[in-house]
């Protein structure tokens, strides 16, 4: 079954030149009265004006990917993490117990682009840690890359039954999902920007989804598109009440 999510679906949020679109996936499936999928507790597109400070604040019991595509931050934590993320630099903190960060967007860098992702994890209370990975390429072309998830082979550890791949599928080119970890998998696939047909009948655009179950669809990029997949197992353990990624229901 595949389940189109247009951008209809999010919620906007804009403040001076902090600007996100969120979306929260489990609104598609009223029934589970649960505003996340599973162990995807919500994703933020985010488009944010050089010389925004994002003031100290908290996070607790939040797995949180930082991926961006434009832009440079200057990153700071109750961790005594300092670094900068940008396009080749990912951050991923497990929040835990008790986490705080500020987040400074660089002038250097231009507008800030990218999507802040809060996964669910397996259980509350975990001890707060901070992770960095250095991609060797912007993009990875036409192929899925490891990004984040549970298991050794993952660069970045999420602590739950999450994967997350990205790749630039550039114009005319066809793929399908990566391999899926583990069983009773579902598929989230993200256009970060671009255009792609799935299985010849449905167009999702720059910022628009697809919740993949129990099918092996193909993907034509119309045009060359970023896209981000997220897979979650449905039955997975996962604590729900974490201060971002938790349900609002």
């Amino acid at each position: 079954m595949i389940t189109k999510i247009d951008n209809t679906i999010k919620y906007g949020k804009q403040h001076g030149g902090f600007g996100i679109q969120i979306l929260y996936p489990g609104l598609i499936r009223p029934e589970l009265n649960d505003t996340g999928f599973s162990t995807i507790g919500r994703i933020d597109h985010a488009r944010i004006t050089p010389g925004t400070l994002i003031q100290m604040h908290p996070h607790k019991d939040d797995e949180i990917l930082t991926y961006l595509r434009s832009g440079k931050v200057k990153h700071l934590d109750s961790e005594s993490y300092s670094d900068v993320i940008s396009n080749q630099r990912l951050m991923m903190m497990n929040a835990g117990a008790s986490y705080y960060h500020e987040e400074l967007v660089l002038e250097e860098g231009g507008v800030l682009e990218g999507l802040q992702i809060f996964i669910r994890p397996e259980k509350s209370g975990l001890k707060p840690q901070v992770q960095f990975y250095q991609l060797t390429d912007v993009y990875s072309n036409n192929q899925w890359r490891k990004i984040a998830g549970k298991g050794d082979d993952f660069p970045l550890q999420i602590r739950s039954n999450t994967w997350l791949y990205d790749l630039r599928l550039e114009k005319g080119e066809e793929i399908f999902l990566p391999e899926s970890p583990a069983e009773n998998a579902a598929f989230l696939l993200y256009v970060f920007n671009g255009e792609v047909t799935v299985d010849s009948k449905i167009v999702l655009n720059s910022g628009e989804s697809a919740l993949i179950e129990e099918d092996q669809p193909t993907f034509l990029a119309e045009r060359t598109s970023d896209i981000v997949v997220f897979i979650t197992q449905t039955d997975a353990m996962h604590f729900d009440g974490g201060m971002y990624s938790g349900n609002l229901q």
